[in-house]
């Protein structure tokens, strides 16, 4: 199954943290294979406390012989391992912040995870790296690929 996970830091070496998130991520999984890797962009902080430092953010691809559910468990895992507290206030400061896109077309509202991401296509730190990677993926729910969901976002 393919899986995009967005990673996203704005404490400490935020490169460092991106990048030990990656390793933990490719150690963890069973038969993972990385498919696909987004450059890494510094974006301002959306909806967080004001001074809140700006973030890197990034998007890999993986392929995965795993359920969602099961990866959704390693992600969580690593950002604990990363020193991200399991409860925490939204939107709060953070070392790793691991988010699990999409998978395949799987769709799904269970209330711990949803898939696709339901807040992906408004958010230009999600759809800029992954235009990088997979332009003209369409995701489910939506009609356009990520290439024309970035360039509508960029226009308003």
């Amino acid at each position: 199954m393919q899986f995009g996970i967005a990673l996203g830091s704005n404490l400490g070496d935020r490169a460092v943290n991106i990048q030990r998130g990656v390793e933990l991520l490719l150690s963890r999984v069973p038969g993972i294979q990385l498919t696909g890797s987004a450059r890494v962009y510094e974006t301002q902080p959306v909806d967080c406390a004001p001074g809140t430092q700006a973030f890197l953010n990034t998007v890999i691809e993986i392929a995965a012989d795993c359920t969602p559910q099961e990866l959704h468990g390693h992600l969580k895992a690593i950002e604990q391992a990363l020193g991200r507290p399991e409860q925490r206030e939204r939107n709060s400061p953070r070392t790793l912040d691991l988010d699990l896109l999409y998978a395949d077309d799987v769709v799904s509202d269970d209330p711990v995870l949803t898939l696709p991401h339901p807040r992906m296509h408004l958010r230009r730190f999600v759809l800029e790296p992954l235009a990088d990677i997979r332009p003209d993926l369409v995701l489910p729910g939506q009609r356009v690929p990520v290439a024309e969901l970035l360039a509508d976002l960029m226009k308003a």
